[in-house]
Protein backbone atom coordinates (compact mmCIF):
# COMPACT_ATOMS: atom_id res chain seq x y z
CA UNK A 1 0.00 0.00 0.00
CA UNK A 2 0.98 3.23 -0.82
CA UNK A 3 0.32 6.94 0.13
CA UNK A 4 1.09 10.57 -1.14
CA UNK A 5 0.53 12.67 1.87
CA UNK A 6 0.20 16.48 1.34
CA UNK A 7 -0.21 19.07 4.08
CA UNK A 8 -3.01 21.32 2.97
CA UNK A 9 -5.01 24.51 3.95
CA UNK A 10 -7.57 23.43 2.12
CA UNK A 11 -8.78 20.69 -0.43
CA UNK A 12 -11.80 19.63 -2.56
CA UNK A 13 -12.44 16.69 -4.62
CA UNK A 14 -15.34 17.01 -7.67
CA UNK A 15 -17.13 14.85 -9.58
CA UNK A 16 -19.40 15.48 -12.42
CA UNK A 17 -18.65 19.14 -12.03
CA UNK A 18 -20.06 19.17 -8.02
CA UNK A 19 -18.24 18.86 -5.30
CA UNK A 20 -18.62 15.25 -2.88
CA UNK A 21 -15.65 16.24 -0.49
CA UNK A 22 -14.26 19.50 0.74
CA UNK A 23 -11.98 20.34 4.10
CA UNK A 24 -10.01 22.81 5.43
CA UNK A 25 -6.42 22.23 7.40
CA UNK A 26 -5.07 18.49 7.26
CA UNK A 27 -4.24 16.37 4.93
CA UNK A 28 -4.86 14.91 1.43
CA UNK A 29 -4.22 11.26 0.76
CA UNK A 30 -3.96 9.58 -2.39
CA UNK A 31 -4.03 6.12 -1.33
CA UNK A 32 -2.60 3.35 -3.67
CA UNK A 33 -3.71 -0.27 -2.79
CA UNK A 34 -1.38 -2.78 -4.34
CA UNK A 35 -1.32 -6.75 -5.15
CA UNK A 36 -0.87 -8.30 -1.88
CA UNK A 37 -2.10 -5.80 0.54
CA UNK A 38 -3.82 -6.84 3.21
CA UNK A 39 -5.02 -5.51 6.93
CA UNK A 40 -1.67 -5.08 8.23
CA UNK A 41 -0.51 -3.17 5.37
CA UNK A 42 -3.60 -0.66 5.84
CA UNK A 43 -3.07 -0.51 9.70
CA UNK A 44 0.71 0.44 8.71
CA UNK A 45 -0.31 3.21 6.84
CA UNK A 46 -3.02 4.36 9.07
CA UNK A 47 -1.24 4.80 11.95
CA UNK A 48 1.51 6.66 10.10
CA UNK A 49 -0.68 8.83 8.45
CA UNK A 50 -2.92 9.74 11.29
CA UNK A 51 0.35 10.42 13.81
CA UNK A 52 3.20 12.20 11.02
CA UNK A 53 4.67 14.93 12.47
CA UNK A 54 4.00 16.89 9.32
CA UNK A 55 2.44 20.56 11.17
CA UNK A 56 4.44 22.92 12.70
CA UNK A 57 4.62 24.09 15.86
CA UNK A 58 4.93 27.86 17.82
CA UNK A 59 8.99 26.95 16.98
CA UNK A 60 7.96 26.57 13.00
CA UNK A 61 9.47 22.68 13.56
CA UNK A 62 7.26 19.87 12.07
CA UNK A 63 6.47 18.33 15.31
CA UNK A 64 2.25 18.34 15.80
CA UNK A 65 0.47 15.46 13.95
CA UNK A 66 -2.86 15.62 12.21
CA UNK A 67 -4.64 14.54 15.48
CA UNK A 68 -2.48 17.55 17.16
CA UNK A 69 -4.35 20.45 15.19
CA UNK A 70 -7.57 18.53 14.94
CA UNK A 71 -7.11 18.54 11.13
CA UNK A 72 -9.32 16.44 8.78
CA UNK A 73 -8.24 14.07 6.06
CA UNK A 74 -9.38 13.81 2.53
CA UNK A 75 -8.71 10.02 0.97
CA UNK A 76 -8.44 9.53 -2.48
CA UNK A 77 -8.11 6.55 -4.26
CA UNK A 78 -4.71 6.55 -6.52
CA UNK A 79 -4.52 3.35 -8.31
CA UNK A 80 -2.04 5.64 -10.58
CA UNK A 81 0.82 5.24 -7.40
CA UNK A 82 1.01 1.92 -8.61
CA UNK A 83 2.73 2.28 -11.45
CA UNK A 84 5.93 1.14 -13.30
CA UNK A 85 7.39 3.85 -15.51
CA UNK A 86 10.69 2.38 -15.87
CA UNK A 87 10.10 0.64 -19.02
CA UNK A 88 9.02 2.26 -22.19
CA UNK A 89 6.88 5.35 -22.09
CA UNK A 90 3.36 3.94 -21.01
CA UNK A 91 3.64 3.26 -17.36
CA UNK A 92 2.02 -0.54 -16.15
CA UNK A 93 0.20 -1.31 -13.47
CA UNK A 94 0.28 -4.39 -12.79
CA UNK A 95 0.78 -4.03 -9.21
CA UNK A 96 -2.30 -2.01 -8.93
CA UNK A 97 -5.03 -4.24 -6.84
CA UNK A 98 -7.69 -5.52 -8.55
CA UNK A 99 -10.96 -2.91 -8.11
CA UNK A 100 -12.98 -4.97 -5.94
CA UNK A 101 -10.27 -5.87 -3.58
CA UNK A 102 -9.07 -1.94 -4.11
CA UNK A 103 -12.23 -0.62 -3.03
CA UNK A 104 -12.46 -3.23 -0.21
CA UNK A 105 -9.35 -1.94 1.88
CA UNK A 106 -9.89 1.50 0.44
CA UNK A 107 -13.27 2.04 2.06
CA UNK A 108 -12.08 -0.43 5.24
CA UNK A 109 -9.55 2.47 5.40
CA UNK A 110 -11.88 5.33 5.50
CA UNK A 111 -14.13 3.42 8.28
CA UNK A 112 -11.09 2.94 10.59
CA UNK A 113 -9.79 6.62 9.97
CA UNK A 114 -13.10 7.59 11.58
CA UNK A 115 -12.93 5.03 13.96
CA UNK A 116 -9.60 6.87 15.20
CA UNK A 117 -11.78 9.78 15.85
CA UNK A 118 -10.35 11.54 12.90
CA UNK A 119 -12.78 13.63 10.51
CA UNK A 120 -12.30 11.75 7.43
CA UNK A 121 -14.12 12.74 4.14
CA UNK A 122 -13.10 10.69 0.80
CA UNK A 123 -13.53 10.85 -3.25
CA UNK A 124 -15.47 8.77 -4.84
CA UNK A 125 -13.88 5.12 -5.88
CA UNK A 126 -12.87 4.75 -9.41
CA UNK A 127 -14.95 7.93 -10.56
CA UNK A 128 -13.38 10.54 -12.94
CA UNK A 129 -12.20 13.30 -10.18
CA UNK A 130 -11.00 16.88 -10.29
CA UNK A 131 -9.13 17.39 -6.67
CA UNK A 132 -8.29 20.76 -6.26
CA UNK A 133 -5.76 21.25 -3.16
CA UNK A 134 -3.74 24.19 -1.50
CA UNK A 135 -0.22 22.64 -0.42
CA UNK A 136 0.73 24.11 2.41
CA UNK A 137 4.45 24.41 2.79
CA UNK A 138 4.61 22.83 0.15
CA UNK A 139 5.04 19.42 2.54
CA UNK A 140 4.59 16.03 0.94
CA UNK A 141 5.34 12.62 1.91
CA UNK A 142 5.49 9.35 0.41
CA UNK A 143 4.29 6.36 2.59
CA UNK A 144 4.88 2.66 1.44
CA UNK A 145 3.97 -0.27 3.54
CA UNK A 146 6.29 -2.35 2.38
CA UNK A 147 10.32 -1.94 1.04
Amino acid sequence: MRGLVQRVSGASVCVDGAVSASIGRGIVLLLCVERGDTESDLEYILRKVINLRGFDDTNGKMNLSLRDVDGSLLVVSQFTLASDCRKGNRPSFDMAAPPEMANELYERFIARARQEGVQTLSGVFAAYMQVTLTNDGPVTFMIESRQ
